[in-house]
């Protein structure tokens, strides 16, 4: 950790399901981000970001706990953080900072749980604490609907996800208005908004679907309508449980997608700009950085996938942006970053210093200088696979390992998109076993695989059995609010 940066309040914006490509400052040619582009231009954006796992629980306990999955054992959907490994929260909580949480945490929920938070506001968790009990069936996957909800949705108007974030943002800027309030206070504070913007469904307010629909906007790189048969083995064996691309019919059902997804980054990205001003107004900005990132990425069309669940950049990676105080202002950060190094960020934030971190020794301060030599891991363990998607990647090269499909291997360098899988070439094997080595240093994906398949026959005993599940009500696709 740094010792010489100077302890300040912390408000950590977190989203749900952003794209890191779908933004103005990340060159977009579409999307309108006023406020994220000025906190880039005002602050540091890490280029190569990802998350923990491309689904939202098991990647917000490793946000939490500054651990990889593998070492969480947060598996999936259902297997949710539950106080018991320690978070940044506990952390900080125990040296005496203030930290509280305000929206969507989708951590377990069972009474008596404690997740470290001096307050938790508007906490959003898992469906009745179980979550979608059906994403533990992988092999054969059971349904949990015909995917159609995702272009259905997809229209101007107020869903229950849009008044929750209303409510959020409102909370947050009231939460600020208090601090400033309050004056000085002994210990630096820290804030986490959690938005549930851009994920799913894809409707949002008319002002921001307005801002594209009837535009000609550019189809997603690779788009196919359907199942592509040219496609990554595991990509259409995703494709096909999902079942989101099975009702596009035309490009003007994917551009209204589209309308959907970017209104919602819009969205987002305006309530962003009203807590930044909030900071701004409780004359609270000299005294507080900011962090905004997302908990996964969205595959919004590429390749003609829609959701998560793929190591693609689209859905593996996230936004990561640092802002504010002793921040070097327009810094594009190339060096591989996770959520696992958030840990270790905050606290360096804010001026605490364990004697030992709790987190994993990967974890490291976004506030150090990183290398670009550095490796990042993710990992996936539920719904569209059948056994585990291991990634890594430096800044020039992500390395994909499937337990029970052929690898992919990408030069980042010659090939930023990601269409070109170099793993089958000739002249790749050796650079290809080199990456495997490394993946293998790291975990043994093997056992992990096996650990995690463990823990969900576990589990579906617990909840009743296979068959019981197959045949049960499932919750949707997305996890409903308190008030739905």
């Amino acid at each position: 950790m740094t010792t010489t940066l100077p302890a300040k309040n912390l408000l950590l914006i977190l989203s749900d399901e952003h794209n890191p490509k779908v933004m103005g400052c990340a060159g977009h040619p579409h999307v309108v981000t006023p406020n994220l582009d000025r906190l880039a231009a005002g602050g540091k954006r890490f280029l190569n970001a990802t998350c923990s796992s491309p689904i939202c629980v098991p990647t917000r306990a490793s946000l939490a706990t500054g651990r990889n999955v593998f070492e969480t054992g947060y598996w999936d959907n259902v297997d949710a953080y539950d106080g018991k490994t320690t978070s940044w929260h506990h952390v900080l909580r125990a040296a005496g900072h203030e930290v509280v949480s305000i929206g969507k945490l989708h951590y377990r929920g069972w009474e008596g749980d404690d997740y470290g938070f001096t307050d938790s506001l508007l906490p959003m968790h898992i469906h009745k604490g179980r979550g979608e009990v059906k994403m533990l069936l992988r092999d054969p996957p059971a349904s949990i609907g015909d995917g159609s909800g995702m272009l259905n949705s997809a229209k101007a108007g107020w869903s229950d996800y849009n008044r929750y974030d209303e409510q959020i943002a409102q909370r947050a800027i009231d939460w600020l208005k208090s601090k400033a309030q309050q004056g000085i206070q002994e210990k630096p504070w820290v804030l986490m908004v959690s938005l549930v913007a851009p994920h799913f469904p894809l409707t949002v307010p008319e002002q921001f679907f307005d801002l594209y629909a009837g535009k000609d906007l550019q189809l997603p790189k690779r788009y196919s309508f359907g199942v592509d048969e040219a496609a990554h083995p595991y990509l259409k064996q995703y494709a096909r449980t999902t079942g989101y691309n099975m009702h596009f019919k035309d490009e003007s059902d994917v551009r209204r997608a589209l309308c959907g997804y970017y209104g919602l980054v819009s969205y987002l990205d305006n309530h962003v700009g009203q807590l930044i001003d909030a900071l701004g107004e409780a004359g609270l900005e000299d005294d507080t950085r900011i962090i905004y990132l997302s908990d996964h990425g969205d595959n919004a069309g590429a390749r003609g996938v829609w959701g998560k669940s793929t190591m693609y950049q689209e859905s593996v990676g996230i936004p990561m942006i640092l802002s504010g105080p002793d921040v070097i202002p327009g810094q594009q950060a190339a060096a591989a970053v996770s959520h696992v190094d958030i840990f270790n960020t905050v606290l360096d934030c804010v001026g605490c210093a364990p004697a030992v971190s709790p987190a994993s020794d990967r974890s490291a301060s976004l506030f150090g200088a990183l290398d670009e030599d550095r490796i990042v891991l993710s990992e996936y363990h539920t719904i569209g696979s059948r056994s585990a998607v291991f990634m890594i990647q430096d800044a020039r090269t992500k390395y994909v390992y499937y337990c029970d499909h052929p690898p992919e291997l990408f030069d980042l360098e010659a090939d930023p998109e990601e269409l070109v899988n170099i793993a089958g070439r000739a002249d790749a094997k050796e650079r290809l076993a080199r990456w495997d080595a490394k993946l293998r240093s790291l975990c043994d994906p093997e056992q992990a695989d096996r650990r995690a398949k463990e823990r969900q026959r576990e589990l579906i005993e617990f909840y009743g059995g296979e068959e019981a599940i197959r045949r049960g009500q499932g919750i949707g696709s997305y996890t409903p609010t308190s008030q739905a």
